[in-house]
Order: structure tokens, then sequence, then C-alpha cells
């Protein structure tokens, strides 16, 4: 018996031994304004959640970038991912801010994403580390390149490049020391992105932080919104959301905070979810946070009874193509179960 019917045998015997004992809540609906969406992300997270807001810029109102690059910038290719979109070089540069806006503004024409008009009067916050040695600074001030193409109004699109951060997302206090660049990718500089970026997108002031937080961290089902198979995808089977007790009873908005590479629960435990700095701006200010997970793939893999080559050995986010050709668009793979996952959050109570 070869080595891929063997793999194939045991998942199915795995999946039937787990079956009752592994089950997960569905994620409940709470109302939430599902129209003024906010989203941020680190590295892949940051690549993503920038795909993200493009993709949807009528209804996500704004983006965090931390060490993330411009929209479409890998064109589909593992090796410009990789290469020109990291740490670019003159044989490897960038894709122009030009050449990358008319791609997306094609793809709006092609009603493949929302409207770029969305894209004019949004807000963007990017950040990059001087001690960031795995994106390299041009790469993230392409990406405010690209927003600045859409001319939006002045104090909408902000850069902090001035922090001797490595490759992380930074706090006022949490993880490792500032210029490192190992798990969990989370550093503590004395600077509060998650803060900054919250106050940044949402606009207006926003309570201080709470003093401790109150408010639940839920875990869920993501298979339902992957078409049932989160794995073929490359998405975790569970992911997570920061719910303040409020929202429960109240009306709340969104903000979608996506993990770098090798910083999902996977790999690091609940330390993103827990230690990023989002959770106590989301208690006081009505905010829940939706953190969904990825797995890491490494080639083929059986699911089931179903099949899929996925490469994503460090469990990045899907921002050169590695779940289908359409990723960057509405109709992405990846793209369309978080857009699902947000849906529900907004879905009235009870339902």
């Amino acid at each position: 018996m070869n080595r891929s019917v063997l793999r194939w045998l045991a998942s199915v015997l795995l999946l039937g031994a787990c079956a009752p004992a592994c089950a997960i809540d569905p994620l409940p609906a709470y109302g939430a304004d599902a129209a003024e969406v906010t989203v941020s992300g680190v590295s892949s997270g940051g690549f993503m959640a920038l795909q993200f807001h493009v993709a949807h810029s009528g209804s996500v109102k704004g983006a965090g970038v931390v060490a993330g690059g411009p929209y479409y910038c890998a064109q589909g290719n593992v090796w410009v991912a990789y290469s020109n979109c990291l740490t670019p070089s003159a044989s490897r540069p960038l894709p122009s801010a030009a050449l990358l806006k008319a791609e997306a503004d094609a793809l709006a024409l092609a009603r493949l994403i929302d409207p770029t008009d969305g894209l004019a009067t949004a807000r963007a916050w990017l950040f990059s580390g001087t001690r960031d040695r795995t994106v390299d600074p041009a790469v993230v001030d392409a990406a405010r390149r690209f927003y600045a193409l859409y001319k939006p109004p002045a104090g909408n699109l902000v850069l902090v490049a001035d922090r001797p951060a490595g490759h992380a997302i930074v706090t006022e206090n949490a993880g490792n020391a500032c210029e490192t660049t190992a798990p969990p990718y989370i550093n503590d500089c004395d600077y509060d992105a998650a803060g900054e970026l919250l106050k940044h997108l949402l606009g207006g002031a926003l309570e201080p932080p709470a003093a401790k937080e109150t408010g639940q961290m839920i875990r869920f089902d993501q298979r339902p919104f992957a078409g049932g198979d989160a794995y073929l995808i490359s998405l975790a089977d569970s992911g997570y959301a920061f719910v303040p007790r409020v929202c429960d009873t109240e009306r709340c908005r969104v903000h979608v905070a996506f993990h770098g590479c090798r910083q999902s629960v996977q790999a690091v435990g609940e330390r993103f979810v827990r230690e990023a700095g989002y959770n106590r701006w989301a208690d006081a200010n009505r905010l829940i946070v939706l953190y969904p997970q990825t797995i890491a793939r490494n080639g083929p893999g059986f699911q089931g009874l179903r099949w899929s080559f996925v490469f994503n050995p460090r469990g990045c986010w899907d921002w050169w193509g590695y779940t289908d050709a359409q990723y960057h668009t509405r109709a992405g793979r990846q793209i369309r179960a978080v857009k699902a996952m947000v849906d529900r959050l907004g879905a009235p109570r009870g339902r």
C-alpha cells in the first residue's frame, strides 16, 4: 500500500474518532455593524489586510498595515512575493504603484473587487520598523504610494517608520525586545501600535483602553465559512474573536486582525490573539475583534476524501496565489471565508 493511501486512511480514521470529541462552537451572530469594518495585520497579515480592504472597499473603511506591502504586489507568483515584494533590489524591483493601481482599477471595472472610489476616502495606517530585515521599508512605502494615488484627504494616510523594531507587531509592554525578529513576533517597543492604528482607522476620540479586559475570547468553527473544508485552503478549523460584554446587547463595530506568518495559534498558541494589543481597546470602545486563523501546509494533503496541493509551510495568508488565481479579489477563497465571518457577526442576534 503506497504512502498516499495510508495517509488517506489515517485521516479518515482520525476524523471518525475525533468527530464527537472535537466539536467546535459556531460563530454567534451579534448584529454588528458590518458596513463599518476596519482591518489590520502584520507581515503576510499586513498584505492580506490591504488586499481585503481593496477587495471590499465599499464596506471596509480602513486598513492598518504593519510590515506589509501594496495590493497585488506578487502578481500571482510566489517567487516575486519572496524576492521583489519582501527585499527588492535593482535586479528584483517592486512593481510600480501606478501599475498596481491600474490592476486594481481594471479589476473594479470587471466587478471582481468593489469600485475603487471607496479608496479615495479610506483611512490607512502603515508601520515599518527600522530594524526589520524581513520586509524592507521600501515595501511598506510602496503600500503608502499605492494608497496615495487615490488622493485620500490630508491626514487619512499615515506612515510610521521611526521605531527601532524588528519584524513584529509592536506593543507597549508585551513580547520580545523591540529590535528582535523571533517568535511570537510580538515586540515590546514602548509603542502601542494596535491602539494607534485603531484610533486612526476608527476616527474621532476613542475611550482609553480598559485597565483589565472584561470581554470574552471565543473560539469558533471556521469550516462553514470555507465551504466546509478549511484545510483545503490552509485555514485552521478554529478561529477566534474577542467580544466585549456590551456587544451581547448593543451594536458594535468589527475589526479584523490578521496574524503574520508563523504567528497563528497553531504556531505560537494564543499569544497573538491575547497579546497583540487590540483587546483592551476593543473592550472600551464597543469593538469586536475577529482573529481568523491559518495553518501551515507544505504540498499535497488529504482531508477526508478530498485532496489539495498547497505550498504554505509558514502558515502565511494568501497574498501570492497558493489557493487560486483569484486570491486577491472578492472571489478569493480566503477573502470569501473571512468576509463570511464578518457577515455572520453582522447577522441579527438569534439567527
